[in-house]
């Protein structure tokens, strides 16, 4: 069988899907994503970005259609809440899944929504199939997505001095922060990040790719749900900013974290 999945969304969205994703694994699989989570989908036997498939516009042109007609299943994050879209694909075989979990959910881990999407057993734990090591230093990503889930920099850096290892900074291609360890691709950063002995920061991406590749983990959470996002690994532990709000989070909270 020749299955094409289609799974937009950020490098977070993309991780607690993986356990999702990999149960669909068929006798080929393709997936079309982002190109920056594209090299994240190992278990795959291509991966593309969605840019490139020509996908992404209002309505799919017939190179698409074309394209897409070569599989025997499909199934779509993509555009479950577009009629137009859904009915440009009604002759192909597709089926289509909401890709973020609703409030309903009462408190459902996003990777449990997921697997339960495609018929798989809750519980799973995202893993990325890279070589753990214990480098001795504290990886530590200061940013997220959304300024209101960031811990103020200043107290990451009053964190760091704590540190029992010597600590590695890292930021994305647009955040600023001055001798930051960046990466162009996702997967050499989480090989890189396998070697963490710890792992620091807040509600972001970046979390969840150091619990993937193994490394223990410190999420500070704000006004997201940790038990809906919270990153899922064998050594995580997550604090919660009291009513939300995350510069409400004194850095004397995070030290026993980091001691322990």
């Amino acid at each position: 069988m020749r299955r094409l999945l289609i799974r937009p969304g950020a490098i977070g969205d993309f991780i607690v899907s993986l356990p999702a994703l990999e149960h669909l694994r068929a006798g080929y699989t393709e997936v079309w994503t982002t190109a920056a989570n594209a090299p994240l989908a190992r278990f795959a036997d291509a991966a593309i970005s969605l840019y490139d498939t020509g996908i992404d516009h209002p309505q799919p042109g017939k190179q698409v259609l074309e394209r897409m007609s070569r599989f025997d299943s499909i199934i779509s994050w993509y555009g479950a809440n577009r009629p137009e879209f859904r009915s440009a694909l009604r002759p192909l075989p597709v089926t289509f899944h909401t890709a973020l979990p609703p409030s309903s959910t009462g408190g459902m881990h996003a990777v449990d929504f997921y697997q339960r999407q495609v018929g798989a057993v809750p519980g799973a734990v995202p893993r990325l199939p890279v070589a753990r090591r214990n480098d001795g230093f504290l990886a530590i990503h200061p940013f997220s997505g959304s300024p209101k889930k960031n811990w103020p920099l200043e107290r990451f850096r009053a964190l760091a001095k704590h540190s029992p290892w010597p600590v590695q900074w890292i930021a994305g291609p647009e955040e600023i922060l001055p001798g930051a360890v960046r990466f162009d691709s996702l997967w050499d950063l989480a090989q890189w990040l396998a070697g963490a002995s710890l792992y620091a920061g807040n509600d972001s991406g970046i979390t969840h790719l150091a619990a993937a590749a193994g490394v223990p983990v410190i999420a500070l959470f704000g006004p997201t749900d940790p038990e809906v996002w919270a990153p899922r690994g064998a050594d995580v532990q997550v604090l919660r900013a009291p009513h939300g709000r995350i510069e409400s989070l004194a850095t004397d909270q995070v030290l026993p974290y980091l001691r322990r």
